[in-house]
């Protein structure tokens, strides 16, 4: 069934619906609602907290509008009871035509200060008389274009009673477990009734799509007992000899996680091994342990890095601790002849560890007998990347490391069937990075240390969560945030960097800040995975409450990777006191994993895969609330279900069909 066979949806409306990756009737059923307007709870405005998203009647007396403008508006004014204040729509012209006078109601951001006034942002509006006649709640969907709410919602319910939705767990399993049908879960997902269908139907809906995706990891994972082909013949005492290498004493916590892979190495089947460590915990060296184990048994080895920056720091590390071997680097700016000769280097053997970015995974780079494959930051690469990097190598056995911390009980339900090394504490020579919550009153203050400290040599970094700002002007964005730094701090040398630049300006600019030529870089959350750079003492992040806690916190890592003292600032853009409550647990600790416990107890089960995720899976699910319960229960489920009693093969090509669709499977 096609969109444009849907009442109203016509070509132009259907373009609208493909900027929202809604291309077929059942991508419509699965654009969940990013919120729900309760009739029944009303908030006056003048109740209502700054930045505050809030639901409001009001009586609109009279509408302005200006095209003319550098941002055309229409702007009502609006009273409530005794109370005065104004909605303003940015860039929507057809607004002007839509509001008369009367009662609507409104659903939107509130902005309350400088003094200025109330008054309510871009939000959606409705006549009052219209939805009193509605029951239940009223979802509020994601637009894209001319879309209204009302469009949306219109073929969304045309197409939830067409579309054919049926359960993949197994139908004895549905019975006895007293699954709610699927049909329905959608039903009164988006057309409520109340509060209790909304959370009846979203955990029924992630029951279903973590049952397929943890179905999905069994069925990837099904050869992870593949025999050992590759005999290592490293000992123990070569491999502490190794660690005497550095000028530190490995942790406990990473001379455990070495012990494991020497363990592993030496088993009768080959490693499958997820290393978690908490940002500054070690993980590279620990990993430089795993590669000397397979080049001093007579193999070659191979370390993936998400970018060229990372990959040529990583280079430079191996080539200092492993003198005695050939290093080479493979990058996509590599030049063609110097590609032709690192191929050749590798194909003969006389290349013992190759590092680099994707160009290491091309079908033409070919290894003599590769044996230990790492994987840096594993979170940037896709299945099927991790894939070709160890099918390189016969028995190859495989490292990925992961600096995001995951809450051990997820991590056994998603990891459950590799091995997981933890390294948990951090070197004794890196101190805590001290957090404070600054108010906008404290910012000039803020600058002023910014300024001290480039006079010092230190470095700093700011942050912001988009690249431009959003209409209602309450997101800070990197371009403004730079044009406006360079005005305050004008003796200050400060850099730009966000994710719409190419590949080769990222990396010079990374390269250029680590190599002091800048002092402050303002950025995206490009840099969460980044160089280390020691002079960098500072870490100041905008709209904190916009980020996740281990967002902020491998944010928070950028810092203090030298042995200077190192300060994290939260810029909070909201008065609320549930957003100072979050960012005080990133103030009050500095434990990625008790960290990862809070996000997850904070945000819930529908935002734990956080904001990376592009797979179809996990952005489809995200704006589902349910409790974290749930995906215990379909990992439940999905044991039973491959326990022996059904025929799973029609479920492992569902399964997989739909994983493949991922670009990324992490847990953030």
């Amino acid at each position: 069934m096609q969109l444009t066979d849907l009442k109203f949806i016509s070509d132009k409306r259907e373009r609208d619906l493909n900027k929202l990756n809604i291309y077929t009737c059942e991508d419509l059923v699965r654009h969940y609602p990013r919120d729900y307007l309760d009739l029944s709870r009303v908030t006056l405005l003048k109740d209502a907290y700054h930045n505050d998203s809030v639901l409001t009647v009001c009586e609109i007396l009279s509408v302005d509008s200006n095209r003319y403008a550098r941002r055309p508006f229409v702007k009502a004014l609006c009273q409530q009871g005794g109370y005065m204040f104004t909605a303003i729509w940015f860039n929507q012209p057809y607004m002007a035509d839509k509001l008369d006078k009367g009662e609507y109601f409104l659903y939107g951001r509130v902005q309350n200060k400088y003094g200025l006034g109330c008054q309510m942002v871009n939000p959606s509006v409705e006549r009052a008389d219209r939805n009193m006649r509605l029951k239940g709640f009223i979802p509020v969907y994601p637009l894209s274009g001319a879309l209204t709410q009302g469009i949306v919602r219109t073929a969304i319910r045309q197409a939830v009673r067409k579309v054919p939705l049926s359960s993949h767990i197994p139908v004895p399993i549905q019975i006895k477990y007293n699954l709610l049908p699927l049909s329905q879960a959608y039903l009164k997902l988006h057309c409520p009734q109340s509060a209790e269908d909304i959370k009846e139907a979203s955990s029924r809906i992630a029951l279903e799509e973590y049952f397929l995706l943890i179905s999905a990891f069994k069925v990837i994972k099904g050869g992870r007992d593949d025999a050992r082909l590759n005999a290592y013949s490293v000992t123990e005492n070569e491999v502490k000899s190794f660690m005497a290498r550095y000028p530190f004493e490995f942790t406990d916590g990473q001379k455990s996680a070495v012990q494991t892979i020497f363990e592993s190495v030496h088993s009768p089947r080959k490693m499958n091994m997820l290393l978690q460590g908490d940002v500054g915990s070690g993980k590279t060296a620990v990993a430089f342990a795993g590669i000397y184990m397979a080049v001093k048994s007579g193999y070659q080895a191979v370390m993936l890095a998400p970018t060229e920056v990372l990959a040529r720091q990583n280079a430079e590390l191996l080539k200092k601790y492993f003198p005695d071997y050939s290093v080479e680097i493979l990058t996509g700016s590599t030049p063609a002849v110097e590609k032709r000769e690192v191929k050749k280097a590798v194909s003969c053997g006389k290349c013992n560890v190759l590092c680099g970015t994707h160009a290491v995974i091309q079908a033409d780079v070919i290894f003599k007998n590769l044996s230990f494959a790492v994987c840096d930051e594993q979170h940037r690469f896709g299945v099927a990347q991790r894939a070709s990097l160890s099918d390189k190598g016969d028995g190859c056995d495989v490292l990925i490391m992961s600096a995001t911390p995951i809450p051990r009980t997820l991590s056994l339900i998603f990891y459950g069937d590799l091995d997981v090394a933890v390294i948990k504490d951090k070197p004794r020579s890196r101190q805590d990075i001290s957090t404070s919550i600054i108010p906008e009153r404290k910012y000039n203050d803020m600058y002023a240390y910014v300024v001290e400290q480039a006079a010092r040599g230190n470095q700093t970094y700011f942050v912001c969560p988009k690249i431009e700002g959003d209409e209602e002007g309450t997101v800070m964005s990197v371009s403004e945030l730079y044009e406006e730094l360079k005005a305050k701090m004008p003796k200050v040398k400060i850099a730009l960097l966000h994710g719409k630049m190419k590949d080769k300006q990222k990396n010079e600019v990374m390269q250029a800040f680590k190599n002091k030529q800048y002092d402050c870089l303002v950025s995206t959350t490009v840099i969460e995975v980044g160089v280390d750079v020691p002079d960098a003492t500072t870490m100041i992040i905008y709209n904190a409450e916009r980020f996740g806690l281990s967002q902020l916190h491998q944010l928070r890592g950028r810092v203090g990777r030298g042995d200077k003292k190192s300060y994290c600032f939260l810029l909070m853009g909201t008065d609320s006191d549930e957003a100072r409550s979050r960012l005080n647990v990133i103030k009050n600790s500095t434990d990625g994993f008790e960290i990862a416990e809070a996000d997850l107890k904070l945000r819930g089960g529908g935002d734990f895969m956080g904001t990376r995720q592009s797979g179809r899976i996990l952005s489809e699910i995200k704006n589902l609330k349910f409790p974290v319960e749930t995906i215990f229960t379909a990992k439940a489920l999905s044991d039973e279900a491959f326990g022996g009693a059904f025929d799973t093969r029609e479920l492992k090509r569902i399964a997989l069909e739909k994983y493949q669709s991922l670009n990324d499977v992490v847990m953030n």
